[in-house]
This record gives structure tokens, sequence and C-alpha cells, in this order.
């Protein structure tokens, strides 16, 4: 069987064994210790935001957003469309109803006209959900304008785009709240974990706290609130504190992997790279394409392709809207009939963007692509 190439797995370098073995020499196994305080500094200094909440996993630091923010049962989120299920979910565990809100195709992130619709509808909604898809910041300003008018947090789902910034500033440090993610496939890894941002620093204390237990400060057990088991280790916090010290390392070999696809794609006219932000500088996690709804090749054609040879690619995120989990919810578009997000996700895939990817492994994917449009 041929060399099996991967979508983007993790990618480590040593530096993470040395905090792993720190854990581990001092005994600091268990949840909480001195990787996990060593790493929110880190994180927090790196994204230059006051305070950060290590977590077991990004959806928990959306959770602990949602409910810092006040969302209760019966409430309105409205929620990025073109995302993975993970940002939506939490919103349910409140028992409150998510609204989706389609994307624009200049970022293919929400649509500041859509966000305006949908809060001439829903006047109540009380937060907003905004992914930064792909690692590619969306448009930031015109969106959290939007939410200054009805003076509703803003909630940036950074998960996929650490690292990328929007006229300078760190995605995840713009709004109420901010959540990163250290899955497996994410541009830096903790094997699983994220982390909750906030420039308030009592928001993040209270999220710590609802984290552990949401244990009172008595010398018994006590608990006057029900909290959750979200704290990050400190075995897997090491792991993250070794990753974070090649982020922008990773970022570069992302880039370079982008800048190969769109240079070998250039002279097919039916391929359109994934859109970049002009006022941004993208973490590039993931490189996508779409081809033109018209030609002959599909999306499963390349994939179809792709898997023969054992690579690993995947299709764009499926739309909340048309999952069956959220088959009651509503879905906000511009134009009636016209889902920018449906489109991208019909016309689109997510091509192999593993930075350990050889020249070989490139030049092997990029010809079996071109294979398939007769090139």
């Amino acid at each position: 069987m041929d060399k099996k190439i991967y979508l983007s797995s993790p990618t480590m370098h040593g530096e993470e064994q040395k905090f792993v073995q720190e854990a581990f020499d001092t005994n600091w196994i268990a949840p909480l210790g001195p990787n996990v305080n060593e790493f929110e500094k880190e994180m927090a200094g790196y994204l230059h935001v006051g305070h950060a909440a290590a977590l077991s996993a990004g959806t928990a630091a959306i959770h602990l957003a949602l409910k810092l923010a006040g969302i209760k049962q019966g409430d309105i989120v409205l929620v990025s469309d073109l995302t993975f299920s993970a940002t939506c979910n939490p919103i349910t565990y409140e028992k409150a109803f998510p609204v989706f809100v389609d994307s624009e195709k200049d970022t293919w992130n929400m649509d500041p006209a859509a966000l305006r619709k949908a809060f001439e509808k829903y006047p109540q909604a009380k937060a907003v959900v905004c992914v930064y898809l792909y690692g590619t910041p969306g448009k930031i300003d015109e969106l959290m304008e939007i939410c200054a008018e009805h003076q509703v947090p803003f909630i940036e789902d950074a998960a996929e785009s650490l690292g990328a910034t929007y006229k300078g500033k760190h995605t995840g440090t713009f709004g109420k709240f901010g959540i990163i993610s250290f899955n497996g496939n994410k541009i830096i890894t903790t094997s699983g974990g994220g982390m909750l941002l906030s420039e308030d620093e009592a928001a993040i204390q209270k999220a710590r706290f609802l984290s552990t237990q949401a244990r009172d400060p008595a010398r018994h057990y006590q608990h006057s609130q029900i909290g959750y088991n979200y704290r990050m280790s400190n075995v897997v916090a090491g792991i993250g504190r070794g990753q974070l010290l090649h982020l922008e390392e990773h970022k570069a070999l992302k880039k370079s992997i982008y800048e190969q696809y769109k240079e070998a794609f250039s002279d097919i006219k039916e391929i359109t790279m994934n859109p970049l932000n002009p006022d941004g500088e993208a973490n590039y996690w993931l490189s996508c394409m779409t081809i033109d709804p018209g030609c002959s090749v599909k999306p499963n054609d390349i994939m179809d392709a792709l898997e023969a040879a054992n690579i690993e690619c995947r299709p764009i995120w499926k739309p909340m809207h048309l999952q069956p989990v959220f088959a009651e919810n509503d879905f906000i578009q511009v134009q009636d009939g016209i889902s920018v997000g449906e489109e991208i996700f019909n016309e689109g895939l997510c091509l192999p963007s593993d930075i350990k990817n050889t020249p070989e492994d490139m030049a092997k994917i990029i010809d079996i692509v071109r294979k398939c449009f007769g090139k």
C-alpha cells in the first residue's frame, strides 16, 4: 500500500517531552500544576490577551463562555452556520437555541449582512458566536460593530485560527471571550484540550472555578453551584508548552503548503483556493479548494482519487442548518434561496495540509488533482 499522507496530523519536536518529564519527575500528574499555570501565561503572552484558562477541550471553553455570558434556557444565540458541530452543541447544553447565520464569499465566515438580518428577526438574541473557518479571520470590525449596537457579547470561536491575526491583532482576543482548540489536528496540539481567553480577569477566575467542579473555598467539600470537570491536566499542558515554541514555524509551513497548491492549480480555471482576508493574516490551518459548479469534475471525484492513493482529505464542513439534529432551528441568509455556506460545502474540499509532507508528497497530491482535470 502507498505511504499514508495525512490531512493534518500532530507534529512533535522534543521540547514537549521535557515538560512532560518534569510533570512525571515532580509527580504533578493530576489536573492543575506548574505546566498548566505556565501554559496559560505563555499563551496569554503570545496572544497579547489579559487572561487564559486551560481546559479539557475547545468545546468546554465555548460552554463556559456561554455560561459566563449569562446564556440561559430559552435564549437565542446567533452562531456561524458553516462550522463543526462543536461550535453549536454547547448552546444546547444550556437549553438555549442556536440560530444559524450564513457565510459571506470573501472569507467564508459569518456574513455581517446576514447577522444584521438575524438581529432584525431576533432582537432578543443574547450572544453571537463567530467561527474563523480554516484559520482565516472574518470581517471582525463589522461583526463587532453590530454586536455593540445590540449590546450583546461577541464570542470568537478561534479553534481553527490560533496564530491568525486581523489588523495586527490575534483572533480570539477581540470579543468578550475567545476560545482556541488544541485538538490533534490543529496547528499545535496537546492531543486534546482548549483554552478560554478574555481581558476580564474575574470571568477567567470564574471559569477556573466552574471547570474544577465549582468547589467552594471551604475545608470540607461544599458546592453552591453546578460545576464541570473541564480543567486541563498538567501532563497535557506540558505538551502544549513544547508545541507553542514551534507555532510560528508551523504557520510558515502551513502557508507554504497553501502557496504550493495555489501555484500548482493556477492554470486550472475551474479551481479556486479558499479566500484570504486582506485585512488579516491567516494561519493556513487547512488549504481548501472549490470547483466551479459547471465543471464535470466534482469534489467527490478528487477525494476518491486521493483516497485511492492512501491520501487523507475531507469535505468542507456540512452547514449546521443541514444537520438532522438542528433541522428545526432557523437559518438566516442574506438572499432567500441562496446559501453561501451550502454552495461552499457542495463545491469544496479540504486538501492534505500536513506540515510533515515532503516535496515528493506534495508533488504526488498535486499530480493526482491535476490529472482529474486532464492536466
